[in-house]
């Protein structure tokens, strides 16, 4: 393809790369929130914890319950889109396969973080006249945090790393993104799978969501600028 045909290809999408540009800024501000419940207010680690929490406050019981990691799973679709509509000449295939994980990745987590429903159960707890009430309300709490913390937010989370394999794989082999934007994910997606270590595990996946900071950052940028392209605009990778 020569440079012309790809300006034009880029140029066809800007509506779509600003509205990811826009999400992914969004998804970059969820970060540093969610770090700053987790200081303000340590999640609790039982469902009567959890109740108390929602009682106390609703919304922060809420944010604490990562309400926001479900906002940042639904914006990462367009952003995924965006993606996909760059690169899906260099490898249909691999950019397909992409699509279809990372949009089951989203639904993963969605399904992984039943906020509403901890939040109707607290109140339900809260209303219970007799004590077999509240043994059956604690008893489906302590279901959701097994769902918290189980299959789905492991499914989400390992589609993530694997998408994130197959789109630097793509990006490696295009002329629209860097090469260091590539690497940065590539290195984030190996150490994702260091929250599986014993002792460490937490340590080398907290530094993995660092470089997938970084890496969104990155991706912003080069977003905004395929959003802002012409047929005679730029095309070089940022």
């Amino acid at each position: 393809m020569t440079k012309t045909n790809q300006e034009n290809r880029i140029s066809q999408w800007k509506s779509l790369y600003k509205i990811a540009g826009i999400s992914v800024l969004l998804m970059i501000s969820i970060v540093p929130i969610q770090i700053a419940i987790f200081s303000i207010v340590p999640p609790p680690s039982t469902a009567l914890g959890w109740f108390e929490l929602f009682q106390d406050n609703a919304l922060l019981g809420l944010l604490s319950f990562e309400v926001l990691f479900i906002v940042y799973g639904a914006l990462a679709i367009p952003l995924s889109l965006a993606l996909y509509a760059a690169l899906r000449r260099t490898d249909p295939a691999l950019m397909a396969l992409y699509l279809a994980l990372t949009i089951a990745g989203s639904a993963a987590l969605f399904s992984a973080r039943p906020a509403l429903e901890m939040l109707h159960l607290s109140h339900q707890f809260a209303a219970a006249t007799t004590e077999a009430q509240r043994v059956m309300y604690l008893s489906a709490g302590e279901g959701l945090l097994a769902i918290f913390h189980g299959t789905s937010y492991m499914v989400s989370y390992l589609l993530g790393s694997i998408t994130g394999l197959i789109l630097s794989i793509v990006m490696l082999r295009s002329q629209i993104f860097s090469r260091a934007t590539a690497y940065v994910r590539i290195v984030s997606s190996v150490f994702d799978l260091g929250l599986f270590l014993p002792v460490v595990g937490m340590y080398v996946s907290a530094f993995s969501a660092v470089l997938l900071f970084v890496w969104n950052i990155m991706i912003a940028r080069r977003i905004f600028q395929l959003g802002k392209s012409t047929p005679a605009g730029p095309s070089l990778p940022a």
